[in-house]
């Protein structure tokens, strides 16, 4: 069986770290840097799951989020932020997100959800 793929996209390298060391050897971890970079990432390696930050300069999570669903891409998605507040869940969830994760947030509850949405 082959191994699942997850796209981490956050502009910081030492969140884009942590989840590769949070996920790694479980799972190949690939990264990008932001929206724009995600969104090509995507059309070449075809993730199985992304995780997604939602605040970033230019084009933001929400953006990618929105733009995905509206292409009909299914993948599970969770929106990671340092905002917690319940205007931007709702706004997540609005936009497609599968779910979200507040930063910062422990190795073992990343991997716990990763696996749980990958089955």
């Amino acid at each position: 069986m082959s191994r699942h793929t997850v796209l981490v996209c956050d502009n910081e390298a030492v969140m884009r770290a942590l989840v590769r060391a949070s996920l790694e050897p479980d799972y190949d971890v690939i990264e990008a840097r932001d929206g724009d970079e995600a969104v090509a990432v995507m059309a070449e390696s075809a993730p199985d799951l992304l995780l997604l930050d939602m605040m970033m300069p230019g084009r933001t999570g929400l953006d990618v989020l929105a733009e995905l669903r509206a292409a009909g891409e299914t993948l599970p998605v969770v929106m990671v932020t340092a905002r917690a507040q319940a205007a931007d869940r709702v706004r997540a969830a609005d936009a497609g997100a599968d779910r979200f994760l507040s930063k910062p947030f422990s190795p073992a509850d990343l991997a716990r959800l990763v696996a749980e949405l990958l089955g």
